[in-house]
């Protein structure tokens, strides 16, 4: 189900609501797929017991747009949208560049977030000791490279990918697949999953390229929080053959979030980590839910 809510500042925030059950699971979405709130996610979440409700970052659909957000600025959306949908506590699962934000609830709501987990997410762009590009591909290398020193060359390269990808269809990503994904992910994009990520990205896109613009910066500037701040459980789940956000993200959460869990997976894609990790973690997220 897709609905909005009005905020106190009077902007709108859309979401995305899978299942019936009696917990909460928050999900932020990767950049650019704020639209429907994918298979790995919800049905996973489902046989846990968990109802998914997925934040619209501001930008996307008809979520009331926030120029110069930080990731932290999710965290009030993400409570709000806990308040909304009558839940005092939750769990949250962010994947990709959702990861951030995932990790951003349990840093700055440790009352009410009693956990997170890192799906394929990124690490700070400014972190110590990390080389953010490497492993990259070379379409990721361009766009957070302009993210993180010219924002006018982002919007350059952004705008003209969107008008290509509102418009994207399930045989097209499954065509361009052999030659951009690990094969992992090959094999885990199946007809089914690639028209949902078609459907995703059309929708994220059919109003604009802004949430893709503003996450972008959001990711590769400070977060707006400190990471050794976090004392409710994060999993971290990372996948060696990730060309979209390179293991070596997923290493440096590990080593920095007190009490990380981690699970690096060999092998494993930015696509495929999800059928993967949701089972297990979201039954470890659960648990510490109910503890």
């Amino acid at each position: 189900m897709h609905d909005n809510i009005t905020l106190e500042t009077g902007a709108r925030l859309d979401f995305f609501v899978e299942g019936d059950g009696n917990a909460l699971l928050v999900y932020h979405h990767g950049t650019p797929a704020a639209g429907p709130i994918p298979l790995e996610i919800s049905v996973p979440a489902a046989a846990h017991g968990m109802v998914v409700a997925g934040v619209v970052r501001p930008g996307y659909g008809g979520s009331t747009r926030e120029p110069g957000r930080s990731v932290a600025d999710v965290v009030p959306l993400a409570a709000a949208l806990a308040d909304h949908l009558g839940h005092e506590r939750f769990v949250t699962v962010g994947w990709s560049s959702g990861g951030p934000h995932a990790i951003a609830c349990a840093a700055l709501l440790p009352d009410r977030c009693m956990g997170a987990m890192s799906l394929a997410g990124n690490a700070p762009f400014d972190a110590d000791g990390l080389d953010p590009l490497a492993g990259m591909d070379e379409i990721g290398i361009a766009e957070f490279s302009a993210a993180a020193n010219d924002p006018a060359a982002l919007e350059a390269i952004i705008s003209q990918s969107a008008a290509e990808q509102r418009v994207v269809t399930s045989a097209q990503l499954l065509e361009m697949a052999p030659t951009l994904l690990p094969p992992a992910d090959q094999a885990h994009l199946t007809a089914e999953i690639a028209e949902a990520i078609a459907e995703q990205i059309r929708w994220s896109l059919s109003d604009g390229f802004w949430g893709w613009f503003d996450d972008d910066i959001a990711v590769t500037r400070p977060w707006g929080f400190d990471l050794r701040s976090v004392r409710r459980p994060v999993l971290v789940w990372q996948g060696t053959a990730d060309g979209m956000v390179p293991i070596a993200h997923g290493q440096w959460l590990a080593e920095h979030i007190p009490g990380a869990v981690t699970h690096l997976v060999e092998g494993e894609g930015h696509l495929s980590i999800g059928g993967v990790a949701c089972d297990p973690g979201f039954a470890e997220l659960k648990r510490a839910l109910i503890a």
